[in-house]
């Protein structure tokens, strides 16, 4: 390590840097993320390479594991993207190799040695690959679900008017018989390949921006809390602050990445939620004798076959083979004649744009400039600006493909028509973006932004509650402070609940569960009665129309308790359930729907809310795996809300475990000074012995603010 790198840590356990210049910075990044979070790294390298088989467990699952991380390779094709990298950016990463390195060579985490696996230095490819992979578990992967639940449901008898219903306005180019014909070798309905404990669920996320004429400081704030899955050790957000000279960086960042993720200079603040747009598409092929139809040249050919041997501890090796073409990778055995699906996204073989404008933004000094830079990054984001001239923006990312007229990227179409294929992608230029905005303010809920860009890159976003929660709370308050951001963070009242509320209060029966429900503040407090009955309501409400009218009960219980089908895209579901009408009702009215589910959804003792919001975090490796005496995991954890409030509190199971939504690290900047405030569902450190461990843990959860500045480290100890 460089002499002019000086590493501490504040009062709180984050690590402060300082160095002459920026490489000094990244390594000194690196290291710190070697030390603190090598075991989460490591894991993460271990997972994305596909070899959990050969040095974690060499069990089934396991297998499957490496399966679905070898046809993804988000290792191939790295050093490409290494090349395009200039030599100052390509610096940076190396500079923060060595960091990692030589952090590792004086000690790596203890848990590897139990498994006997000494690790290999750290390498920028490795980077270029954790970035590919944050970028779509469980981001893009969402909308390769949805999309390849569609064809489950066609293959199920789906009626083309229920699914015009469900999926309106994106259904361009659907022919029913043609899909019919696919053969799916990987389902939605049958469990999950991918374990995902080191690589968390990342999904719905709020971030908001207020002018300084609407907050009592006069300057920006910003505000952002990522909803991504918490019940796990340690929290998937490292904080750093980094300085050098005047010049500082402060906020979230990802081990295994240098940079800050969401975060503050001297000059900026910004905060990044996911955008939901659609980078993700699949055709059908036309397979036989390993090759594909091509209708233009009325031709067959032959699949690019990639095969991959993966080691397993005291078995033998197990090969498999993958078929690329032009569409990505098929899902099928091309030497079998028939329909299959072969997929694509969009990102699968970048990293060096958005690797170069994520360690650039130091050179940001204005929100325009932010903005501009953050516009190129290759994954799909939404991100919020505030500058310290007084500026806000919005800017959405990510390569979206340019589709032939009428096609929205949702429905698989023939891969042997060219028209169908991609047609190039949308310039950055175009993609939803707002500077300054009329209202004084910006927010962003995963909800659909279409309406702000020139393209119209999504089109299966999540619902609008929560972002009309908090437009509605930012539009009476004409002089915000740091602690209403505070508070609008942790609300957990229900615009979903209201408007259901609002149909269903005059056919609630005059039973103590129905005086509950009617009198129920629409609020998911721990100790709500009214918010247990809802569900309850809800929930059966769901099955009837979705399940007994349509899956079948088997299928929707799984894809409700196993899957985050119905977490993600539940506005397309609730317009269904809102409407008047609709053939999913099997002839009933929407009244007679209702009157029908209430009565038995509430013939039930009550709880309250609290006592099925239980989770546990777990440790990485020994989670769920030793008593809980023993400190490696922590819980139970009890936390408010629900699945359309400001604060998620939403616990459920996907890939055969637990898993959760809610929000991992809040995060508040007030421009007015130099200073950011967070809490983490966590701490600082993986080291279970580590007083760091779950340092943050009680602020996460009394939701109170440690504060982070670029002056704290003076007054702390060595790292």
């Amino acid at each position: 390590m460089r002499e002019d790198i000086k590493i501490t840590r504040d009062q709180n356990g984050v690590p402060h840097i300082e160095a002459e210049d920026l490489n000094g910075l990244y390594m000194g990044q690196g290291y710190v993320h070697a030390r603190d979070r090598g075991l989460q790294m490591l894991l993460m390298r271990i997972l994305g390479k596909g070899r959990a088989s050969e040095l974690l467990d060499s069990g089934d699952d396991t297998l499957s594991i490496d399966i679905f991380f070898r046809r993804m390779n988000w290792r191939g094709n790295t050093e490409t993207e290494l090349e395009k990298l200039s030599p100052v950016i390509k610096g940076y990463l190396e500079s923060y190799c060595e960091g990692v390195n030589t952090a590792w060579k004086e000690k790596y985490p203890w848990e590897f040695k139990l498994l006997k696996y000494v690790p290999e230095p750290w390498v920028p490819d490795d980077s270029i690959m954790i970035t590919r992979m944050i970028g779509y578990l469980t981001l893009a992967q969402s909308q390769a679900e949805i999309e390849r639940l569609f064809v489950e449901m066609v293959q199920a008898g789906i009626t083309e008017q229920k699914l015009n219903e469900l999926f309106p306005g994106i259904l361009g180019g659907l022919d029913l018989e043609l899909l019919k014909k696919v053969e799916l070798e990987e389902r939605i309905v049958a469990p999950s390949v991918l374990w995902n404990t080191a690589v968390p669920r990342m999904m719905a996320s709020n971030n908001w921006v207020i002018s300084g004429s609407r907050t009592a400081s006069g300057k920006p704030i910003l505000a952002n809390d990522p909803h991504l899955e918490v019940n796990r050790l340690p929290n998937i957000w490292s904080e750093i602050v980094m300085r050098s000279g005047k010049k500082y960086i402060m906020g979230g960042t990802m081990p295994g990445f240098p940079g800050v993720l969401t975060g503050r200079t001297d000059k900026l603040a910004w905060g990044v939620t996911y955008s939901f747009i659609d980078a993700v598409d699949s055709w059908i092929e036309k397979c036989k004798d390993g090759k594909y139809y091509r209708e233009e040249r009325d031709e067959w050919i032959g699949f690019k076959e990639r095969k991959e041997i993966i080691m397993r501890k005291k078995k033998e090796d197990y090969e498999v083979t993958f078929y690329e073409n032009e569409h990505g990778i098929l899902d099928g055995d091309p030497y079998k004649e028939n329909y299959y699906l072969s997929t694509k996204w969009t990102a699968s073989d970048s990293g060096a744009i958005s690797t170069a404008e994520l360690l650039s933004i130091w050179d940001a000094d204005t929100v325009e400039e932010g903005m501009k830079k953050f516009s190129r990054i290759e994954t799909g984001w939404d991100f919020v600006f505030a500058g310290m001239d007084g500026d806000i923006g919005f800017q959405m990312s990510g390569l979206v493909p340019k589709r032939a007229k009428g096609i929205s990227g949702f429905i698989p179409l023939p891969g042997w028509k060219k028209d169908n294929d991609w047609q190039g992608f949308i310039d950055p230029d175009d993609m939803p973006r707002s500077l300054n905005p009329a209202t004084g303010y910006f927010a962003t809920a995963n909800h659909n932004l279409n309406n702000y860009g020139k393209a119209a890159p999504i089109n299966m976003p999540m619902g609008s509650y929560r972002a009309d929660r908090i437009n509605k709370m930012l539009k009476i308050n004409s002089k915000a402070t740091i602690e209403d951001m505070y508070t609008m963070q942790s609300d957990i009242y229900s615009i979903q609940a209201e408007l259901f509320m609002n149909l269903l209060k005059p056919l609630l029966p005059d039973s103590e569960n129905g005086k509950t429900l009617r009198e129920w503040d629409l609020k998911y407090d721990l100790n709500s009665k009214g918010a247990f009955l809802f569900e309850k309501f809800y929930k059966e409400l769901m099955n009837e129309v979705f399940g007994r009218n349509g899956l079948g009960e088997d299928v929707f219980r799984f894809l409700n308790k196993e899957t985050g089908i119905y977490i993600d895209f539940y506005q397309n579901f609730d317009m269904i359930l809102l409407s008047e009408n609709s053939e999913w009702f099997n002839g009933l009215s929407r009244e007679e729907l209702y009157k029908k589910i209430v009565k038995d959804a509430l013939d039930c003792k009550s709880k309250s809310w609290g006592s099925i919001q239980n989770f546990r975090m777990a440790h990485l490796i020994f989670g769920n795996k030793l008593p809980l005496f023993m400190g490696f995991d922590k819980g139970p954890i009890r936390i408010a809300g629900g699945r359309a409030t400001i604060q998620q509190g939403q616990i459920y199971r996907s890939g055969g475990r637990a898993t959760t939504f809610m929000p991992s690290y809040r995060t508040v900047s007030d421009l007015s000074n130099n200073d950011f405030f967070s809490n983490l569902a966590g701490g600082p450190s993986d080291r279970r012995f580590s007083k760091w461990y779950i340092s943050d843990l009680r602020n996460w959860l009394d939701n109170k603010f440690k504060k982070l500045s670029k002056d704290q480290a003076d007054k702390t100890e060595k790292f």
